[in-house]
């Protein structure tokens, strides 16, 4: 019995294959590693090539075959929300493609169980300021809307072919959980921050006049390493007896305002820049966060960093990225 992870040597798939390894699963790796890093995976075996080509269905079923997988979880994709708007054909192309080929081979190879790394951008942009999973949703962009499509195709193989799904709508991940597994892009605000601060230009807040306590907006944070315990506890879910539930919400239930992270990364960094307020960005809800009860109340699992533990995880393990001595 082994898994089979897609985009493995990514940010968070390289979390999930670490935490799989040191309780001692066997983890397959496939990644194009034009974003991942052959680096991350351990001794995993790491199979390069992109899922989204046409040939990939037969190359996936040899190998899961061959490997004795049971289980996929499947994190490879494109996930920027910019680029997809610009994109648009080659993201479905990546995103769906991809994903179909997964799922060929995994019905081919008679594979039992497949976690699927979905997003909160399948929600749109709610009116409500916590999410449950019932909440209707409605993708506002091409990724989004690659990730709401996938959904459903798992739905209907899950269907069609009695294989065991979950999805993971993620939040607003951040941190590392080991310093050499830090988030290698400078995609999120996080990590955003950070490198404002490192060439001494000032943080940027997109609006500071929202219906909030401080006026910017609030999000719900997760700590990598706890986003990748839920996929373990997830995985353990779907290879038991019982499974009444397939979609859960990845987050904390607690929210951070934009100037509240700022802030902290300023306390942690040693930083005493001062942040410069921008207009409100299109398309941002003035809260977002996540009703995670249902993963909870299945599973048993429960994020248990906080912001302090994100944004010291994440300044450590960009220091070592970028060549900076220890602190003290």
């Amino acid at each position: 019995m082994s898994t089979l992870v897609t985009g493995g040597a990514g940010y968070i798939g390289a979390h999930v294959v670490r935490l799989l390894q040191e309780r001692g699963d066997r983890v397959i790796v496939v990644d194009d590693l034009t974003t991942g890093d052959a680096t991350r995976v351990g001794d995993a075996t790491l199979h390069q090539f992109d899922i989204s080509e046409p040939s990939a269905r037969a190359h996936l079923t040899d190998l899961m075959r061959s490997e004795e997988v049971d289980s996929v979880i499947h994190f490879a994709a494109k996930k920027q929300v910019g680029e997809s708007v610009e994109r648009p054909l080659w993201y479905y192309r990546q995103n769906l493609d991809g994903l179909n080929n997964v799922l060929g081979a995994v019905v081919d190879a008679g594979v039992d169980n497949v976690v699927f790394s979905s997003s909160a951008a399948v929600y749109g942009e709610p009116d409500v300021a916590v999410v449950t999973e019932e909440y209707h949703c409605r993708p506002i962009n091409p990724y989004g809307q690659t990730k709401f499509a996938g959904e459903w195709l798992l739905d209907a193989v899950a269907k069609a072919h009695g294989v065991h799904v979950a999805k993971l709508r993620y939040f607003n991940v951040a941190g590392a959980g080991w310093d050499d597994l830090g988030d290698p892009a400078v995609l999120n605000l996080v990590p955003m921050v950070f490198e404002r601060i490192e060439r001494g230009a000032a943080p940027l807040i997109f609006g500071d006049d929202y219906d909030t306590a401080d006026g910017t907006c609030v999000r719900d944070y997760i700590h990598v390493y706890d986003l990748a315990e839920a996929h373990l506890a997830t995985l353990d879910y779907l290879r038991g007896d019982d499974r009444p539930e397939s979609t859960f919400n990845i987050g904390t239930g607690t929210g951070y305002s934009v100037r509240e992270v700022v802030d902290e990364i300023l306390r942690v960094t040693g930083s005493d820049v001062t942040p410069e307020v921008r207009e409100r960005r299109a398309g941002d809800p003035a809260q977002l966060i996540a009703d995670s009860s249902r993963i909870t109340s299945v599973t048993g699992w429960q994020a248990s960093h906080g912001l302090s533990e994100i944004v010291t995880s994440a300044w450590s393990a960009w220091r070592l990225r970028h060549d900076h001595p220890a602190a003290d």
